[in-house]
């Protein structure tokens, strides 16, 4: 019985496979944690870069002197994210633009464009949701009008 113990301990050939067995799953969590963040920040960057144009878009409107509202101004923008460089899943995304509640820039008209997104998960195949992404940002559209009076 002895020597029996004494040539199992000495014996390694499943060593690797129960290190694995103990190591593995915190790899495979930590690698698929590193892919969400980065599917997040490039979801993020995309929101952004998304309310960027669809500000630019509202004062070369303004400026041009066409009339656009705010539902004309979220359609534009919806349509937008679905293209590249964006490719935003219309079902994940939200999108409003209302005039602020208080006007911060006399001779101009401020709007509030809220772009919000629910990124994909690395886990959706057991039914974990991604979290939800928010960003918010100002637009000033001066009034040319009375710019060019005084």
């Amino acid at each position: 019985m002895r020597a029996f113990i004494s040539r199992l301990r000495q014996d390694t050939l499943g060593a690797a496979a129960i290190e694995f067995a103990l190591i593995g799953p915190a790899f495979i969590v930590m690698i698929l944690g590193v892919l969400q963040v980065g599917m997040g920040l490039q979801s993020y960057n995309a929101m952004r870069n998304l309310s960027a144009d669809v500000s630019r878009y509202a004062m070369v409107q303004y400026q041009t002197g066409n009339t656009i509202s705010n539902s004309q101004l979220r359609t534009w923008g919806r349509n937008h994210a679905q293209g590249a460089p964006y490719l935003m899943d219309p079902d994940r995304l939200g999108m409003t633009i209302a005039d602020a509640d208080t006007q911060r820039v006399a001779g101009a008209k401020e709007l509030t464009i809220t772009v919000t997104y629910r990124i994909t998960s690395v886990l959706e195949f057991i039914d974990i949701d991604g979290p939800t992404l928010d960003f918010e940002r100002p637009v000033f559209l001066l009034d040319d009008s009375a710019a060019t009076a005084t």
